[in-house]
């Protein structure tokens, strides 16, 4: 009977020592460490700067900008070495690691000039706000009371909101689908309908949803359909990028095995790929839908019926406390919805 067969385990005491016991390779410092050269490439451009000033006039334009940029130069790089280089740090086996530093002075030097030009560019302006903060107060003070023998106003409108989401985000969906199968580079090997198909896409995608109901409402004329037509567009745009992404990252080997067998690639792909993607594309049509929800809201605003029409009415009259009764039920069916299509899209994956 032979012996049973010992497991290797290795010495990771022998191995940590024998680490430690072999030579250290270490790169030759500089005689002159690299700040001290970058303050006396400052120093230089500094002189340089002051001596175009004792120069004639064809000189003294090319040593004033050579002066400037050697200082700018000098003072950057000591700047980078001061704040950004890493830290050697040297263990207690002798052997050294690079820290590195933290990179919040090289966000803040982009950060706070880009926020001064923003300020400047939309002249902003902090007094105006702490000014007229109290009307600001006094009127979300009357929305917070809301009027709820409103209410009798709000369900109608209300329900047309629902059906123009509901609609919309079906028929989007619908349209969304053979889009973006053909629009996936792994279905569709044509290089010419493949970017004119993206395109669309992405130009859809780009349109915002009051543009379109805008367009809706001048071709179709006011009411819903004109609101319905624009969250069917949108919703198209939306779900078929997310949707073409989504299937250029399934396993193609089912694919291929059922072309190989003698299958069309429709049959093939609604064999081997459309139960891959169900799920995702599911999951998409109700995210969606929870977003035309709230974007359905504000159509009412171009023409395009739903609650948008009695925001635009409430504000325009300052009544207020109506208006905070289409808020709150408005945020109620919003919130049911939202949980209801949140546990659906758990369950689908």
């Amino acid at each position: 009977m032979t012996e049973p067969r010992q497991q290797y385990r290795p010495n990771i005491q022998a191995g940590a020592q024998l680490a430690d016991a072999a030579p250290v390779v270490r790169k030759a410092e500089p005689r002159i460490p690299a700040d001290l050269l970058a303050l006396g490439l400052a120093a230089l451009g500094a002189v340089v700067f002051d001596i175009s000033y004792l120069t004639g006039e064809p000189l003294r334009r090319l040593l004033f900008w050579l002066g400037l940029c050697l200082a700018a130069g000098g003072l950057l790089s000591w700047l980078i070495h001061l704040y950004l280089q890493p830290v050697r740090v040297t263990l207690n086996n002798g052997h050294w690691v690079m820290r590195p530093r933290s990179r919040l002075l090289l966000v803040m030097v982009f950060l706070l000039p880009a926020i001064w030009l923003s300020l400047l560019a939309t002249r902003f302006n902090l007094g105006i706000i702490t000014q007229r903060g109290h009307h600001m107060m006094g009127i979300l003070g009357r929305i917070f009371t809301p009027n709820f023998e409103y209410f009798g106003k709000v369900w109608p409108p209300l329900l047309d909101t629902l059906k123009m989401s509901l609609v919309g985000s079906a028929l989007g969906s619908f349209l969304s689908l053979p889009v973006a199968v053909m629009a996936s580079s792994n279905i569709n090997r044509s290089k010419v309908s493949l970017w004119l198909l993206r395109v669309v896409v992405n130009v859809v995608r780009t349109l915002p949803t009051l543009i379109i109901a805008s367009v809706s409402a001048l071709i179709f004329g006011l009411g819903t359909f004109a609101g319905t037509v624009a969250i069917t567009v949108f919703t198209f745009g939306v779900v078929s990028k997310m949707l073409y992404e989504s299937i250029e990252t399934i396993d193609m080997g089912p694919f291929e095995a059922m072309e190989s067998l003698g299958a069309s690639r429709f049959q093939a792909f609604w064999s081997a790929c459309m139960p891959q993607i169900l799920p995702t594309y599911l999951s998409h049509s109700l995210y969606s839908f929870e977003m035309n929800i709230r974007a359905a809201s504000i159509l009412g605003y171009v023409g395009a019926g739903g609650l948008g029409i009695l925001i635009s009415e409430r504000v325009g009259w300052r009544d207020y406390e109506s208006l905070g009764t289409v808020l709150v039920a408005l945020f109620v069916t919003v919130l049911i919805i939202e949980n209801l299509t949140g546990y659906m899209r758990r369950k689908l994956s």
